[in-house]
């Protein structure tokens, strides 16, 4: 089978970023980030971006999609996908075999499935009636439309009135996604790792985070004149560190109310990927545990190289 793309996909914590740059390595080639929070410039503990892992033996692998817009402003999928067609096609154009590495599950069917997406407008109306809606009563809303947000990110009142406008769009004026491109052929790679596993990983993951400046990052984000609204709006580490840092949490609360977000991210995103196997993708499953070579050598098998 002719592939034009490699996917890497999996839960936070898996690991499977310095797998897409060590398979970027072996194979001359470059990737193209699907993660929703890493396209925020001077966002960088507190989404994971971890750039070094972009190097490899001394070598740097070209990535793509992360540090495009200033923190404030709301990127979104209509945006990504446009922006990753760009890109594909610009390393199409050197010969070489893109691979797109991320866990924002409807960045990766954007692309994938080939969707049409219409940038639906804002509802000054709707969102003034549900303003006042707790985050429970507006994901008891949400659940009475067919879903076609990506519902991994809805963790704050802002994301879901955000997604109950574009379902309330949907009902009004038809289906926002419909399949019109002809989406690239691409091998999928999920990095699948153990529950336990992932609940310490992230566990220690968030401790180091907090120990080696996610508190000053936010710190100096708000005082940057970004307000909280807009921070909090980004959720998980944003969301309940600005929460503390306003004085509306203690640091005890905080760090609880964090783990448990993201211990619920990350099984929303296999959620999300279980469900892309029942919507007809073919996901090539590894385990997270597999040494770095071995990984790459199921890959190259998969790849028919």
């Amino acid at each position: 089978m002719f592939y034009e793309l490699i996917t890497i996909l999996g839960p936070t914590a898996s690991g499977k970023t310095s797998f897409a740059a060590a398979l970027a390595n072996h194979l001359d080639t470059e990737i193209i980030s699907a993660d929703s929070r890493q396209v925020y410039r001077r966002m960088d503990i507190g989404t994971g971006k971890d750039l070094d892992d972009y190097r490899i033996n001394g070598v740097a692998i070209p990535y793509h999609l992360i540090d495009i817009c200033e923190p404030g402003t709301k990127y979104n999928v209509f945006e990504y996908q446009h922006d990753f067609f760009r890109i594909y096609r610009q390393i199409k154009e050197k010969g070489k075999l893109p691979i797109l590495c991320g866990g924002t599950g409807l960045y990766l069917e954007s692309v994938l499935k080939g969707y049409r997406l219409l940038d639906v407008p804002h509802n000054p109306t709707l969102r003034e009636s549900l303003k006042d809606k707790s985050l429970s009563e507006l994901e008891t809303i949400l659940s009475s439309f067919k879903p076609l947000h990506n519902s991994t990110d809805v963790d704050n009142a802002q994301r879901a009135i955000r997604a109950i406008e574009i379902e309330v769009y949907n009902q009004q004026y038809g289906e926002t996604i419909v399949t019109e491109v002809t989406p690239p052929l691409s091998l999928i790679i999920g990095i699948r790792i153990d529950r336990e596993a992932r609940r310490k990983k992230i566990s220690e993951r968030l401790q180091h985070r907090l120990e080696n400046g996610m508190l000053d990052e936010v710190r100096t984000l708000l005082l940057s004149g970004i307000p909280p609204k807009d921070l909090i709006y980004y959720g998980l580490e944003y969301k309940f560190v600005t929460q503390y840092l306003i004085g509306d949490s203690t640091y005890t609360e905080m760090l609880s109310q964090l783990e448990i977000a993201i211990h619920q991210f990350a099984k929303r995103q296999m959620t999300w990927f279980r469900g892309m196997e029942r919507r007809g993708f073919t996901i090539h499953w590894i385990d997270a545990s597999v040494p770095l070579a071995e990984k790459i050598e199921k890959a190259l098998h998969y790849l028919n190289i």
